[in-house]
């Protein structure tokens, strides 16, 4: 056989061999989110610079979520006076998107998602996998210059922009 022939036989098997471990992984279970929850993430920043995170809070979609308890930051009161702004629901084909962002100065502490397409059991299973990810994008990038989540780009696109608008009237 020549040398053509064994990249493509090569690769064919690569491909094959990622494709049965994704298939496999998703058949177990390993890896999946929770299948059918909202997840916020607290993060609290102290005086001394570091920073902490509080476990996940979960809901079933429309319902209210419960929010985590949170560490109290020690910094002077007006570096680090907590603010929580709604952003601008943002109409998508699927739905409205908008999430409410809170701040302690200018610091991006918590995104809470308020409301998200969820009319369908497909919705809530594409959301409850996309949101927690755009959560933490934001959570990590501090802006709305965050990317969209494949299979949710309608979602993402209104999370970005009802994100943005909350950012805007900071």
């Amino acid at each position: 056989m020549n040398n053509k022939s064994w990249r493509g036989t090569i690769l064919f098997t690569v491909i094959l061999v990622t494709m049965g471990a994704t298939v496999g992984l998703k058949l177990y279970g390993v890896g999946e989110q929770a299948s059918s929850a909202q997840t916020s993430v607290h993060v609290s920043t102290s005086a001394s610079g570091s920073t902490t995170s509080t476990a996940p809070t979960t809901s079933t979609p429309g319902a209210t979520a419960t929010p985590a308890p949170s560490a109290t930051a020690s910094a002077p009161a007006a570096a680090s006076a907590t603010k929580t702004i709604t952003g601008t629901a943002v109409d998508t084909r699927y739905g409205p998107v908008q999430v409410k962002v809170t701040f302690s100065g200018t610091t991006i502490t918590a995104v809470d998602t308020v409301q998200y397409p969820s009319e369908s059991g497909r919705d809530v299973e594409i959301n409850s996998q996309a949101l927690p990810i755009l959560q933490q994008e934001t959570l990590s990038k501090q802006s709305a210059q965050i990317d969209t989540v494949s299979g949710a780009t309608y979602t993402s696109e209104g999370y970005i922009q009802s994100l943005q608008s909350a950012i805007d009237q900071r």
